[in-house]
């Protein structure tokens, strides 16, 4: 459907300033600049395809699919747009680079730098640079530079002088091949895929490095093309239906869990609790820097195998290979919960003649976050460059990820947490104790104990 001519620009205006109120309120909009960009650029000159009612929607707007239905470029959702632009913290008269074309997120941009500034915006695919070109025109952002190439390799004379002052990255990335183009003190912000995991992250550049100095983002974009496009290195258990996908390291052998997965796990309890909406990426995260053999388990529908709580389509579960033997985490549902707020317990599922014994390690591991990780904030990221004769981290140490054109060390604060699982002494569920650390997920849910 394309939004007729005659669309009421009053309500469009209107529709924009209450998205804004929304984002605001929600405390994705945390600045002057930002605030005013978003009540300023019509979304919806952007999202002809779709009524105005829904290009100020809080969601994406898919524009471009590729041949079997799939999302290859889309309008991102006005949240994470916010989210990421205020991690950016563009200032007037940077010069800023985005990654992933469309218009819109430019179109924003170049508010925020104003007339001293200068945007431009790159994508692989010339539909949709062509798009974004069209519609920034029309809009009145024609002086945002639009250029057609492959990310992974910028084009000569793109980069100013003294390099840009932010990268915004809209795709999906498993590598930042960018520092050099970025200036010292200059902030990227892009969605990171870091073992099958994908959060937007902040950097700002020190002394040639980038360094993380906000909460990660859980989110998901269309996946960057050409030559930085990721490989997930996935290999299949023979007549299982089980995939195992190892993305920042080496592949192992699967062949021989074949037999592992006919018959029910072994059950390790970790005495570890999670709300039923509660995000644990976090959680995830630290395991596939703590666990030799991480890789993410995925499991076909109707795949012959004992695999216990298969894991959603979209998310796969972490999991650990040891030999013939492979652990699992998943989750079990308590009991007296009913009053809609459920409450999990992670607990690991282990497969092979030493299954139980993977079991025991990834919970142990689980146990760890818990006591020492699980209250402080985010964890610190630092990227460096391959090619760069600095100190960095040993390759194969714990948290470490190499990729093709840089190292990801993670560190991980030391926050000790009180959280705890009370059972009695047949197991059976009794209360939860909060850290006190951590924020309270939802208001109302924990109660506070007194002195007994």
């Amino acid at each position: 459907m394309t939004t007729p001519p005659t669309t009421d620009l009053d309500e469009a205006r209107a529709l924009r300033h209450q998205l804004a109120d929304h984002l605001a309120e929600a405390g994705h909009i945390r600045s002057p600049g930002v605030d005013e960009a978003l009540r300023t650029v019509p979304r919806h000159a952007f999202a002809p395809e779709v009524p105005v009612q829904k290009a100020y929607a809080n969601d994406i707007v898919a524009t471009r699919h590729s041949d079997d239905g799939g999302i290859i470029s889309s309008i991102s959702a006005p949240w994470l747009q916010a989210d990421m632009l205020e991690a950016a913290r563009i200032q007037p008269g940077h010069r800023v680079l985005e990654i992933g074309s469309g218009g819109y997120n430019a179109a924003l941009i170049a508010e925020l730098v104003g007339p001293t500034g200068s945007v431009t915006t790159l994508d692989i695919d010339p539909a949709v640079t062509d798009r974004a070109t069209r519609f920034l025109a029309q809009t009145g952002y024609d002086h945002v530079h639009v250029v057609t190439a492959d990310a992974e390799h910028l084009p000569a004379g793109i980069v100013p002088d003294g390099g840009f002052d932010a990268i915004l990255v809209t795709v999906e990335t498993w590598d930042l091949p960018w520092i050099d183009a970025l200036t010292d003190g200059g902030r990227l912000v892009a969605p990171l895929r870091l073992h099958g995991y994908h959060w937007a992250i902040g950097f700002t550049k020190r002394d040639g490095a980038l360094l993380s100095d906000e909460p990660l983002i859980v989110c998901g974009f269309v996946a960057m093309q050409g030559d930085g496009a990721w490989n997930a290195n996935q290999r299949t258990v023979p007549g299982t239906g089980v995939h195992l996908s190892w993305e920042d390291r080496t592949p192992m052998p699967v062949d021989q869990l074949a037999p592992a997965l006919t018959r029910e796990p072994s059950v390790a309890h970790t005495h570890v609790t999670i709300g039923g909406q509660e995000p644990f990426d976090t959680l995830t995260l630290y395991l596939a820097g703590a666990l030799p053999g991480f890789c993410r388990l995925s499991v076909d529908p109707d795949g012959d195998n004992e695999v216990l709580n298969p894991p959603p389509k979209h998310w796969p579960a972490a999991a650990i290979v040891r030999g013939a033997s492979l652990a699992q985490l998943a989750t079990e549902r308590l009991s007296g919960c009913d009053d809609g707020n459920d409450l999990y317990e992670f607990v690991v599922h282990g497969y092979g003649p030493h299954g139980h014994l993977a079991a025991k390690e990834m919970a142990e591991q689980v146990q760890h976050w818990q006591r020492n990780h699980r209250a402080a904030i985010c964890p610190r990221i630092t990227i460096h460059p391959l090619d760069n004769n600095s100190p960095t981290p040993a390759t194969g140490a714990p948290h470490v990820f190499v990729k093709k054109h840089t190292l990801v060390a993670i560190d991980w604060p030391t926050i000790p947490g009180t959280a705890a699982l009370l059972t009695d002494d047949d197991g059976r569920y009794l209360l939860h104790l909060r850290s006190a650390n951590k924020p309270i997920w939802r208001p109302g849910r924990w109660a506070l104990l007194g002195v007994h």
